[in-house]
């Protein structure tokens, strides 16, 4: 699968649960639900890495819920360039293909 291939799933299933739960999703609340996804994988991470609370939650339990929140990250960023026409693929190389092994 590639990357706009993948976009366009992830776009199908946040439209349908933004319809399902009335959710109108403006410029705004793109950003803001990737500000929400990044602060879930940051407790993730503290809590997987014993620095925060674990809520009861088992080591594989921990883990799960990181990859998990990496996930969400990454299909908000998607739905984020998405929504302003941004051409992922193009950034990436631009801001750090460009670079090379050089860097």
């Amino acid at each position: 699968m590639d990357l706009k291939e993948l976009t366009e799933e992830v776009e199908a299933v946040s439209a349908v649960y933004a319809h399902r739960h009335g959710i109108e999703r403006t410029p705004e609340w793109f950003v803001l639900k990737l500000q929400e996804e990044v602060g879930e994988l940051t407790q993730a991470f503290l809590m997987s890495t014993g620095q925060a609370r674990d809520k009861g939650k088992t080591l594989p339990e921990l883990n799960a819920d990181f990859r998990a929140e990496i996930a969400d990250v990454l299909c908000q960023t998607l739905l984020l360039a998405r929504h302003h026409g941004i051409d992922l693929e193009a950034a990436v190389a631009d801001k750090w293909l460009i670079r090379g092994s050089n860097s």
